[in-house]
C-alpha cells in the first residue's frame, strides 16, 4: 500500500474549514437557491460549502467566484438530507439528480462541460471480483445515479484535468451507510484497479471520517482515497484522487484525473478545487432536504399555528 500522498492529506485537512469558505447558496454558487441555515459560527473539498447563516440569498452570478459569497457555518450541524424529505420513488429520484445544478467552475476557473456529460440515472459502476469497474444496473437499494463529467482543457504543455461527479439517491439511510463501507473496503480490496481499457490506478489508500472526527466539518460522513494514475501511452504515473460524501440516504462523490505537466502544488490546488466543487452540491442538496428545508418547515408550521390562533 502507498504512503498518504501529500496532496490528498492536504485535501483532507481542509475538512475542518471547508464549511466555512464554500458557496453559500446551496445552489451550486449560481442559481439563487438560500443556504443552509447553521447556528452558531465557526472560524473551505472533501471540503465543503458554506451556508448562508441567516437564510439570505447569495446568488453569485455567472462566472463569479462561488466563494465570494462565503458565510460562517457551525461545525456541530453537518450538511445532510432528512430521510422523511428525500426522494421516495424512482421517479423521484431521477428528477432530484438531474435537478441539482452543478457549475463547471465550481471545481475551478477554466473547467468546462465534457462530453458525454451525463450518465444514465438507472446505472452505476460497480467494482468487479476481478477489481475491474463495470456499468451495471441499479440494484434495489438505490433510486438513482447520475455521473456527470467536467474538463480543464489541455494548456501550455499540462494535461487536461478530468472530473467525474456522482450523485445517488439510496433507498434510506442505512443503504447509503452501507455503500459507503463498500466503498471503504474497495480500496482495501483492490489497491490496484481498472478504470477502462487505458487507464487503471494503483496503489489506493484510503481513509473515511464520520462528522463526529474533527477531520470532517461538511456531511454525515466523508471518504478520501487517493493513488497513482496509469494511461496507456502517458510515460509516468499521475495524481488521483476520489471524494466521497452522505447526506442521509444520499451520497456525493468525485474522482479528478489530474494530467501530466502539473506540478505537486499545482495538483494539491486542483484537488482541493474539486474536493470544493463536490461540497457546492452537498450545500445544495442540504438547502433542499436538509437543515434548512426542516427550519423552513417548522418556520411555516408555526407561523400558520400562530394564525389559526389569531383567528
Amino acid at each position: 500500500m502507498t504512503e498518504w500522498r501529500p496532496v490528498v492529506a492536504a485535501v483532507a485537512g481542509t475538512l475542518l474549514l471547508a464549511g466555512c469558505t464554500s458557496g453559500a447558496d446551496g445552489g451550486s454558487a449560481g442559481e439563487g437557491k438560500k443556504g443552509s441555515a447553521r447556528s452558531g459560527t465557526s472560524g473551505s473539498d472533501g471540503a465543503g460549502s458554506s451556508a448562508s447563516a441567516d437564510g439570505t440569498d447569495t446568488t453569485t452570478p455567472d462566472g463569479a467566484d462561488p466563494s465570494s459569497s462565503a458565510a460562517a457555518v457551525a461545525e456541530d450541524e453537518p450538511y445532510t438530507m432528512a430521510e422523511e424529505l428525500a426522494p421516495r420513488t424512482r421517479s423521484e429520484a431521477v428528477a432530484f439528480v438531474r435537478g441539482l445544478t452543478p457549475r463547471a467552475d465550481n471545481f475551478g476557473s477554466g473547467f468546462r462541460k465534457a462530453q458525454p456529460y451525463e450518465s444514465d440515472p438507472g446505472e452505476w459502476a460497480v467494482l468487479d471480483e476481478d477489481c475491474v469497474w463495470q456499468r451495471q444496473p441499479l440494484p434495489d437499494t438505490a433510486l438513482a445515479s447520475l455521473t456527470r463529467r467536467f474538463e480543464l482543457p489541455r494548456s501550455g504543455g499540462k494535461g487536461p484535468v478530468q472530473v467525474s461527479m456522482t450523485v445517488t439517491v439510496h433507498k434510506d439511510t442505512t443503504a447509503a451507510r452501507r455503500d459507503m463501507a463498500v466503498s471503504l473496503e474497495e480500496a482495501l480490496r483492490c489497491p490496484n484497479q481498472r478504470l477502462n481499457a487505458t487507464e487503471q490506478v494503483r496503489g489506493l489508500y484510503s481513509r473515511a471520517d464520520p462528522f463526529s472526527e474533527a477531520r470532517n466539518g461538511v456531511t454525515d460522513d466523508d471518504l478520501i482515497e487517493s493513488g497513482e494514475l496509469l494511461v496507456d501511452g502517458i510515460k509516468g504515473a499521475l495524481p488521483f484522487d476520489w471524494f466521497k460524501y452522505r447526506l442521509g440516504p444520499v451520497t456525493v462523490a468525485a474522482t479528478d484525473r489530474i494530467g501530466a505537466g502539473h506540478t505537486d502544488e499545482e495538483a494539491s490546488r486542483i484537488a482541493s478545487q474539486v474536493a470544493q466543487g463536490v461540497a457546492y452540491t452537498a450545500a445544495e442538496i442540504d438547502s433542499i432536504g436538509g437543515n434548512t428545508a426542516r427550519d423552513d418547515a417548522e418556520g411555516k408550521d408555526s407561523s400558520d399555528d400562530a394564525e389559526a390562533r389569531d383567528e
